[in-house]
């Protein structure tokens, strides 16, 4: 027995409401057909075809990927994904349980009708559902690209009418379950802005109207060279450097003698190297994201000049924790995260390979050279005996999971280390992927040891205000925000709370 239902089909008895309803959606199909909109002839018939199979909605997130700015590049994933599940379900439940046919073309001029007729039923309307999928998951992400996209999906929504290839409870049914995807995927990846930190604790920054007492050091190598001259517009008044990554803590050292505000346009490594200088100088810090990467800044809320003109404009800051470690004669800072074991190897080796095959075949090598490595990458003493393991890794803060996506920080002064080990043993790869696919979600009470009676015997994690490790090799590598170094003997880690003053952007501003 089939399920369809045809809505033509007169049903035993009567449906009043239901028999008003289609006659109400035919007589505003007529009056569509009868009306004539200024220009419409000649731009819905065309919209509406370029909307086939979403190549519309694919071209477009392609034009906002290539603005190059993280939220407009978000936004088109998001629009993307909605519209997916929004195919997905129009095909496989909603034309398939309402077999509607399509309206009878003859009240519709002939220069409006397509030149090839749909041949699927009518109810839901497809274009109409994909259209609303695609503008409602982008302004959920980003709300000024959904303005610009609205006007277009609201047009191709009514090319369907006024071409005569749907009713308008077609189109209706349609953009309702459009916008019911797109609100699915937000509920399975929630958008940045639901998942920022919280505004404190407070900081008295200076608010500089046009960005004089700033001076902004930029690293060139970063490929930072368009936020340098959208940061010059918008502040006019502040100093911009622009150096060799060589040269970066130099000039970041003579920018702390002279700024009323210490700027920095990089990635993770360089806004690490501007900390430091920061927190020696006393001085507020303001970051520019200019790397790949670019975790601390965005963890902040800072995406863009726009961003960060805002707050230093308006003198808005936050203190955030740091954490700092020392070991084998070294000392340093992290404001993101600290390892040892697996991720520091791999670091190296990508970095050989990288100049001879490129950055992404060798993150490949790299990986598979690691975890076929017949050694256990470190080894440390816990509670005074040997304990091998395949990575540890501190965050100076704890890492959540946002829905399906990977973790993120939800409080930069939170006082805690996020410490997550992967325990030695056979079938590296299977361990690091169990870990990865657990997730960021801390388990209490842990002893970073299996043995001890831990719920997982491959993987631990615990937040903690410090940590002490023993007997670590010479020579083990250790990464801390993307940079590399050796420690050995004893590494301690602690967490430097609401150390460093940083802008940040107001919520909703």
């Amino acid at each position: 027995m089939s399920p369809d239902v045809d809505l033509t089909v007169p049903k035993p008895g009567h449906h009043v409401l239901r028999e008003r309803l289609l006659a109400l959606d035919c007589k505003v199909f007529e009056f569509a057909a009868a009306s004539h909109w200024p220009g419409a002839e000649r731009v819905l018939p065309g919209l509406s075809r370029s909307a086939n199979h979403g190549v519309l909605w694919f071209a477009t997130a392609a034009a906002m990927a290539a603005s190059r700015t993280p939220r407009a590049r978000r936004a088109a994933a998001r629009g993307l994904a909605s519209l997916s599940l929004a195919s997905v379900t129009i095909n496989t439940l909603g034309k398939r349980s309402v077999r509607r046919p399509r309206p009878v073309l003859d009240p519709v001029p002939l220069v409006r009708q397509l030149k090839r007729q749909p041949i699927t039923t009518s109810f839901p309307s497809g274009h109409s559902a994909s259209a609303a999928a695609f503008a409602v998951g982008v302004a959920l992400e980003s709300p000024s690209w959904g303005a610009a996209v609205a006007p277009v999906a609201f047009s191709v929504a009514a090319s369907r009418v006024y071409t005569g290839v749907h009713f308008p409870s077609d189109v209706l049914a349609g953009a309702a379950l459009g916008a019911g995807a797109a609100f699915a995927v937000r509920a399975l990846v929630p958008p940045r802005a639901q998942a920022l930190p919280p505004a404190r604790p407070r900081a008295e920054v200076p608010a500089l109207p046009d960005g004089a007492g700033l001076v902004m050091v930029a690293n060139t190598g970063s490929g930072s060279a368009d936020r340098v001259r959208a940061l010059r517009d918008s502040l006019p008044a502040a100093e911009v450097v622009e150096c060799d990554p060589a040269d970066v803590p130099a000039e970041l050292e003579k920018a702390a003698a002279r700024a009323r505000v210490l700027g920095v346009c990089g990635g993770d490594g360089t806004v690490n190297a501007a900390a430091r200088i920061a927190l020696r100088h006393g001085l507020p810090l303001a970051v520019l994201p200019g790397g790949t990467l670019n975790h601390f800044a965005y963890d902040l809320g800072v995406e863009g000049v726009r961003d960060l003109s805002r707050a230093v404009q308006r003198g808005e800051g936050v203190r955030v924790d740091v954490g700092r470690f020392t070991g084998g004669g070294q000392e340093g800072i992290f404001l993101n995260t600290f390892s040892l074991g697996v991720y520091p190897e791999l670091v190296r080796e990508r970095e050989r390979w990288s100049s001879r095959i490129g950055g992404w075949p060798a993150g490949v090598l790299a990986a598979l050279r690691v975890v076929r490595a017949d050694r256990h990458p470190l080894e440390v003493q816990v509670r005074g005996r040997a304990t091998p393991l395949w990575l540890l890794f501190v965050g100076n803060g704890t890492y959540h999971r946002m829905g399906l996506t990977p973790g993120r920080r939800l409080d930069l002064a939170g006082g805690q280390l996020d410490v997550r080990v992967v325990h030695g043993g056979r079938h590296p790869a299977v361990r690091l992927l169990a870990a990865a696919l657990a997730g960021p979600l801390p388990l209490p009470h842990s002893r970073l040891r299996p043995s001890e009676g831990h719920p997982h015997p491959a993987h631990t994690a615990v937040q903690v205000g410090r940590l002490r490790l023993a007997g670590v090799a010479p020579g083990t590598l250790l990464a801390y925000d993307g940079e590399l170094t050796e420690v050995d003997g004893e590494v301690r880690v602690e967490k430097l709370p609401e150390a460093l003053t940083v802008y940040r952007p107001p919520i909703g501003g």
